[in-house]
């Protein structure tokens, strides 16, 4: 999964340190990050080095994590930011890029990227937040309230009835391809019953013996997601809830076409339930 980067692991403790010329340096402009994607889907960050001789402007530089011995940072700046022989790509792309750990940097600089950008006035007294120069929060000089990262659980739901699957495609979404249910948690639940509602609300099923799997960080939507199977119960007539899917339809376990891009744990899921099930050799 997007995750699995081998043997190195994202450092995400909050330690700020001079940034040195092999650094990445994320920057965003509208949602897409400035990159470089060859032929082969490899990717690449430019470099502090490489910003230093081509930056229009100062800006800032917030550090955000590190990977082995690399350390990156993302770059707010007053103004559209260019680095000779990098472009700005829609973050849809990284989800084939490689090496695997640069792609979830990408992710995982997006996720902080976003929770600065949607936190710049306090929500208490309207005062600019300020960033705190010893943990990663906000805080509001005025009443001292503290912002902290935003992360937001999240279920996928594989359901099942015998060696048939559950199998959706979203409504309005980029990703076209099939998926398993998927749903936000509401407050004061739990997340079986964020697993309950949500099949319910978007297919009209009730299901039973709950299973938790694995969980997933999922920067795209600055997520936790956890993944659960589940057995359908009673009625097994799928009733859609067309604002939130195009489809949804009982496949067979042998039926089921895994997406090439192995980064999900909506993909592992469907991947295990196959080999489960699935009849061929």
């Amino acid at each position: 999964m997007i995750q699995d980067i081998g043997v190195e692991q994202l450092k995400n403790e909050y330690h700020p340190k001079p940034p040195k010329d092999e650094s990445r340096i994320m920057i965003f402009d509208s949602g897409k990050l400035l990159c470089r994607i060859n032929e082969e889907m490899q990717i690449a960050y430019p470099k502090y080095g490489e910003w230093r001789k081509n930056k229009a402007d100062e800006g800032t530089l917030i550090y955000l994590f590190s990977i082995g011995e690399d350390t990156y940072y993302l770059l707010y700046s007053p103004q559209k930011t260019e680095v000779e022989g990098y472009v700005y790509e829609k973050m849809f792309r990284l989800r084939r890029t490689f090496p695997e750990r640069e792609r979830f940097a990408g992710v995982s600089a997006y996720h902080l990227y976003t929770w600065y950008e949607n936190n710049h006035f306090c929500g208490k007294c309207g005062t600019e937040l300020l960033r705190n120069e010893n943990e990663r929060k906000l805080q509001c000089p005025a009443c001292g309230n503290e912002v902290f990262p935003r992360i937001n659980p999240a279920v996928i739901v594989a359901v099942s009835h015998g060696d048939e699957l559950i199998l959706t495609k979203y409504a309005g979404r980029e990703y076209k391809k099939y998926a398993l249910i998927a749903g936000f948690a509401e407050f004061g639940e739990t997340i079986e019953q964020t697993v309950q509602r949500e099949v319910m609300e978007e297919v009209g099923i009730r299901v039973k013996n709950l299973r938790y799997y694995k969980s997933q960080p999922w920067g795209f939507s600055g997520s936790l997601l956890f993944g659960f199977f589940a057995e359908a119960e009673g009625d097994l007539t799928i009733y859609r809830q067309e604002d939130e899917l195009a489809e949804a339809m009982w496949v067979p376990a042998e039926e089921i076409v895994l997406d090439i891009e192995e980064i999900s744990l909506t993909r592992e899921m469907m991947q295990v339930f196959q080999k489960e099930h699935c009849k061929k050799e």
